[in-house]
């Protein structure tokens, strides 16, 4: 049986989907995993996809590894826009020097 996808989900709803697919769950970075509830998990073991024996057992983890991203930078609310360009900025700068006027060059016919 292939190994359900448990990325993503918190603890809670990764117990039920692979309660669902016939795999055991296991948390190697948390004893209290039986009581943990709202954390995502942040990587598995086997691979979604995997073939695997009923009843074997998927590795997961709460915390990012070393390298992986941590520090706890918590939700992210996406900025406003910033100012669209225009106004002053959309001007052209003053020439250094004004361009030169040639005699036979006439306006007006």
């Amino acid at each position: 049986m292939p190994v359900p996808k448990l990325v993503g989900l918190m603890a809670v709803d990764a117990r039920q989907a692979a309660h669902e697919h016939g795999v055991l769950i296991s948390a190697a970075d948390r004893d209290d995993f039986d009581r943990v509830t709202v954390e995502y998990v942040v990587r598995q073991y086997p691979l979604p996809g995997v073939e695997v024996p009923r009843n074997a057992v998927v590795t997961v983890w709460f915390d990012l590894g070393e390298g992986e991203g941590g520090g706890g930078a918590g939700v992210r609310v996406p900025r406003a826009p910033g100012p669209r360009g225009g106004g002053m900025r959309r001007e052209l700068p003053e020439p250094d020097e004004p361009p030169a006027r040639s005699e036979s060059f006439s306006p007006c016919p």
